[in-house]
């Protein structure tokens, strides 16, 4: 049969704020294999290039898992009910309550168009500004820290800048895992890079200098820079006296950061922090960035001054090749920035202030703007535990595992009046907690816009069917409006009405005063629209092409038109550690991982690296808690509990652990790391402090361990037993989907009975035959009629357990002429590094020890290191093991 190959769908990965563009092919069969997925060599944010996660996005796509239709109290309904029933909640709320008894709470996954219509309800329709997003979790204190400094939201950079710049500093960023396409971008340049961060990550692995600091000490270090550059004369004397204010001041508060008390306080040689001070005073083109270690912070806006303070002293501002530049936030952070998603913004960069309300609410013709900021995340998810909202509306997230004190939140929102969710995930936390579930549409089927951390727009394109009864959050938002009776202020028929309207609104009455302006895109077209091509705010008359770079013209947002300094004093972390919890928690992504997993989690590969969520620990701490390798642990605050598999690592500083965000409740037992962290803020921007959490820890007592490979039909029962059981024996579990089922993993303190657990399970099911074979270290047991329907291996090591995946695809695969082969040993599973082309570690070290000595004779002869590069710096520290046994030899 000839297979036909469609012309491509280009669109947006759906993934972090680099915004890399892909190429979407279909092919005439069906099935997930008639989709193709590659990078867009013509987008500017990528050329072509995409990671792990980008280049697996075909494998995510299905139905399996999705919401579908509506809920209505756990049963499906049709969207009339819904809606109805979710208009009447919001009404009765509004009426009896007032406008600040209901919120929304948003995504950095909506399109911008999504976003809009959420905002222009609540802010001037419902008269609220009760809406705040996720995006406070990652990005809040960056964009607070901008506006101080710039009187606006404006990234000054862009990713030209990593290519031509000379020095890259990065701190709090482990870029090479977290953004491996712009690591990429970087190693490919000429820059020198610096790592700062407390922990030795795979981005530090590969640097040029690493100042490993101690936690939360950043502002300190960058208060010493900014002395260190005023007394080498290093300043940018000019640029400071005619372009900016505050200068003084700033240098005031640094004054007392000599180069020995700062490498005292931040816990570094010295003649390291010296190397460092020396290379940034002396280079021209420097890009700081900065991500997610100096912004989930009690004092992150703070940290993020400081970084600016620097920049501003050298006059580094709007240069090519220089820049502090924030890298933050989902695919449609900006985006949701741009339109007001932030309960503290009003809308296209407006501030609460009164010409802005009467403006907005001329521009909307709206009744009752909302006239002062609303509550954020951590103070909204208070309300609705206090009873003060009664009815939230939450789109698109899973706060119910990213918040602080993760736990109280999932307990506040299944005690809350009225919760509605809308998403395109049936089972998550989140969804457990609600009355109303609304099916969404997912990447793939969404049309719209959204912007990425360099300020360039870009169209996501649909290229498949919604599914089931999915519509577009747009679309479910203006049914909402329409049924309280704002027909005619939503009245949209197709997104690039609600794109023109955002546009207008960008450049109504702005005359320069506003950064964000779009203005010359407010009369596209729909032809237009569906051919746009990526682009930099803003699109102006002054910037018909968009603009790569702002405040070149060294003119700022601010009052007087000029940069201020903002003076910053450190503070020490709002958390501290105590003779109760006596250790440090750090925590971030994994490599192969995003968010909470309800979309790389779909993609089998991408749990090929690490399918549990591994907890490293230095071997100090280890041997001090009788930890090894492997073993699992709990992880012990005064807010929650989570647990893990340990990984013994020197990249932990004594004292100080690791532990990855991804693991929820729906695939793991005990598995949020945000149930951990208290929810304090930082005072400015209200993003909570997740980067220094006070714990303890424990050897959890596992004695056996099981693997069971079952078919979804098997695992549904499966599930609802590990969830509603109070069995003691069993001490964690995890579950890893595969091709037609799932595998589950259990650590239990006695050896399990699989046999009575199977006769459980498969009590109904008829015509089961059963093989077992039991020795004094393992059980097996094999149940089946004509397919497989459950496989146990169980034994007293975890280590020893087999490699699961080729016993995963009996699946989807006929049984052996005779089955009982299943149950014959197989050897113990290996760890894969490299999940671009599935080479494991095993594999890479035999190489090593053939002679095969560096990056690049590795990547010709295995091909690991070659597709997105994220797995270098593991090579590498393999690499330098090797080198290290030699030279002792």
């Amino acid at each position: 049969m000839t297979v036909k190959e469609y012309p491509g769908t280009h669109t947006t990965c759906p993934y972090c704020g680099v915004g890399c563009g892909i190429s979407i092919n279909r092919k005439s069969h069906p099935g997930p294999s008639a989709i193709t997925v590659r990078g867009d060599t013509q987008h500017p944010s990528n050329a072509g290039r995409l990671c792990i996660k980008g280049s697996a996005l075909g494998e995510t796509l299905g139905d399996r898992g999705r919401l579908l239709r509506p809920h209505l109290h756990g049963q499906a309904t049709d969207w009339n009910t819904a809606m109805s029933f979710v208009a009447d909640a919001f009404a009765d709320s509004i009426r009896a309550h007032g406008p600040d008894s209901v919120a929304f709470y948003l995504s950095g996954q909506l399109l911008t168009e999504d976003y809009y219509v959420a905002n222009k309800l609540m802010k001037g329709f419902i008269g609220t500004a009760n809406i705040d997003t996720n995006s406070r979790l990652c990005m809040s204190s960056a964009v607070a820290g901008y506006k101080r400094a710039f009187g606006a939201d404006a990234v000054p950079c862009c990713y030209d800048d990593l290519d031509r710049a000379d020095l890259v500093v990065l701190t709090g960023s482990n870029a090479a895992w977290t953004h491996p396409i712009l690591f990429q971008r970087m190693q490919a340049g000429n820059a020198k890079l610096v790592v700062i961060d407390p922990r030795a990550s795979a981005t530090a692995e590969l640097a040029d200098l690493y100042l490993g600091i101690r936690p939360g000490s950043d502002t300190a270090l960058f208060n010493g820079l900014l002395y260190f550059l005023a007394q080498h004369q290093h300043l940018d004397n000019h640029y400071i006296q005619h372009h900016t204010s505050g200068f003084q001041e700033a240098l005031t508060s640094a004054r007392t950061w000599s180069l020995q008390q700062t490498a005292l306080h931040c816990g570094v040689p010295a003649e390291k922090l010296l190397a460092f001070f020396r290379l940034f005073a002396e280079t021209e083109k420097t890009v700081s960035f900065y991500s997610q270690g100096i912004n989930q912070s009690g004092s992150g806006t703070d940290k993020n001054n400081a970084i600016i303070n620097c920049h501003l002293a050298t006059g580094r501002i709007g240069r090519v090749g220089a820049g502090p530049f924030s890298i933050t936030g989902q695919p449609n952070a900006m985006g949701g920035r741009e339109v007001g998603g932030l309960a503290n913004t009003l809308a296209a960069h407006m501030e609460f202030t009164r010409d802005n309300t009467n403006r907005l609410g001329r521009f909307w013709h709206a009744p009752q703007v909302a006239l002062t900021p609303g509550l954020k995340a951590v103070d909204m998810f208070r309300a609705v535990e206090s009873g003060q909202i009664k009815a939230v509306w939450i789109m698109a997230t899973n706060p119910a595992v990213s918040m602080p004190e993760a736990g109280r939140v999932a307990e506040a929102l299944r005690n809350c009046k009225f919760v509605v969710v809308s998403d395109c995930v049936a089972d998550t936390d989140t969804t457990r907690c609600a009355q109303v579930l609304l099916p969404a549409t997912s990447w793939g089927e969404k049309n719209g816009t959204v912007t990425n951390a360099e300020r360039r727009i870009s169209r996501q394109r649909p290229f498949l069917q919604p599914p089931g009864e999915a519509r577009h959050d747009w679309q479910i938002i203006c049914d909402l409006a329409q049924r309280l009776g704002y027909t005619k202020a939503f009245d949209y028929s197709h997104p690039v009405e609600i794109f023109r309207e955002h546009a207008r609104l960008s450049g109504f009455e702005n005359n320069g005063s506003r950064a964000f302006d779009i203005s010359l895109l407010e009369n596209i077209q729909r032809q237009e629209y569906d051919a746009l091509q990526p682009v930099q705010w803003p699109v102006n008359q002054d910037n018909p092409q968009g603009c790569a770079r702002l405040f070149n013209d060294a003119r700022f947002f601010t009052d007087n038109r000029r940069a201020h300094f903002v003076p910053v004093t450190p503070q020490a972390p709002l958390q501290q550690t105590c003779a109760l919890y006596p250790l440090w928690l750090n925590s971030g992504r994994m490599r192969d991982q995003w968010h909470t997993m309800t979309r790389t989690g779909r993609a089998r590969k991408l749990l090929n690296h690490s399918e549990i969520a591994e907890i490293q620990i230095n071997p100090q701490d280890a041997r001090k808690y009788n930890i090894e390798e492997g073993s699992l642990i709990a992880l012990n605050s005064a807010q929650g509990r989570m647990s893990g598999r340990a990984t013994l690592s020197e990249a932990q500083r004594p004292g100080e652990l690791f532990a990855p965000i991804h693991w929820s409740e729906t695939l793991a037992r005990d598995a949020r790391v945000s149930a951990l962290a208290a929810a304090v803020v930082d005072p400015h921007s209200g993003q909570p402090e997740f980067k220094q959490v006070p714990i303890q820890v424990e050897l959890l007592p596992c004695k056996s361990f099981a693997t069971l490979i079952c078919p979804d039909i098997v695992a549904e029962k499966l599930w609802q037993r590990l969830n509603s059981a109070k069995d003691k024996n069993l001490l964690h579990w995890y579950r890893v989907p595969c091709a037609e089922g799932y595998r589950y993993e259990l650590a239990l303190r006695h050896p399990l009975n699989g046999r009575s657990l199977g006769t459980q399970l498969l009590g109904d099911i008829r015509g089961i035959y059963w093989q077992q074979i039991e020795t004094l270290k393992n059980q097996r047991y094999l149940a089946y009629n004509n397919t497989l329907q459950l496989l146990i291996i169980a034994g007293n090591r975890w280590q020893n357990l087999p490699d699961r995946r080729p016993l995963e695809r009996y699946l989807e695969m006929e049984l052996p002429r005779v089955p009982a082969k299943l149950l014959r040993p197989i050897a113990p599973g290996v760890k894969v590094l490299c999940t671009c082309m599935q080479v494991s570690r095993t594999q890479i070290t035999e190489a090593i020890g053939k002679g095969l000595h560096s990056l690049a004779a590795l990547g010709n002869a295995l091909g690991c290191g070659t597709h997105c590069g994220s797995c270098k710096a593991e090579i590498s520290a393999l690499l330098r093991t090797a080198r290290v046994g030699v030279a002792e030899e």
